[in-house]
């Protein structure tokens, strides 16, 4: 990872980090996690060169929106609209789209002040543990849903979407992992870079073009 924060600079002019960059992340006011601290400073010294925006993952949009305040990183929890050249851009990690009651029910929850103050409160040592401990058993369980079937499902969320737009636009997801770059209609495309961790995925973007690519520095 920081090789390629690295590598951006030369790649484009500017960095869209769309949700799960950490396995977990919640933004306490006066503690960073030591096994994401390196990856946290490259990205404050990589926002002074070009603009890098972040959307909220379903890992790691927890506890106070610290990155624009405090790293000068444009963040947004659930959707971000920009520009690249003349195409309109959509931002979104995608994992409300598929999502059922259930997992909205949490979210919702995880996410309420209440819920917020009860971890905050929490030693940050213990915090660590217990959502560490979380992680491993989630991903001990099956998927409810294959990536085929979350990505279908994405893609038919991003063609709605897109075709209430009236400019030449761009949506970008993420989440189900599942690469794609597609013309869904004339001026309207779909991006999905797929995952960082498959093979050291990431996509470069213009107003005009797309592209899967894998990270080999």
């Amino acid at each position: 990872m920081l090789g390629f924060l690295d590598t951006v600079p030369a790649l484009g002019d500017g960095l869209l980090v769309n949700g799960d960059l950490f396995a977990f992340w919640f933004g306490y006011r006066r503690a960073i996690p030591r096994v994401g601290l390196r990856v946290v400073a490259r990205l404050v010294e990589l926002s002074r060169r070009i603009p890098v925006l972040m959307i909220g993952g379903n890992h790691d949009r927890w506890g106070d929106p610290i990155w624009g305040r405090e790293f000068d990183v444009s963040y947004a929890d659930d959707e971000m609209l920009f520009r690249v050249g003349a195409a309109h851009v959509i931002a979104v990690h995608g994992d409300r789209v598929h999502g059922s009651g259930g997992d909205r029910v949490t979210h919702g929850l995880f996410r309420s002040r209440l819920a917020s103050a009860v971890y905050r409160a929490l030693p940050a040592e213990l915090g660590f543990r217990i959502t560490d401990r979380l992680a491993r058993r989630a991903g001990s369980e099956p998927a409810s849903r294959s990536d085929e079937q979350a990505a279908a499902l994405q893609r038919r969320w991003a063609a709605s979407r897109l075709a209430g737009t009236l400019d030449p636009t761009l949506l970008i997801m993420g989440h189900c992992h599942h690469p794609a770059a597609e013309q869904i209609g004339p001026g309207r495309r779909y991006l999905n870079p797929g995952a960082w961790f498959d093979e050291f995925r990431y996509a470069i973007a213009t107003d005009s073009r797309m592209e899967l690519n894998r990270f080999r520095g």
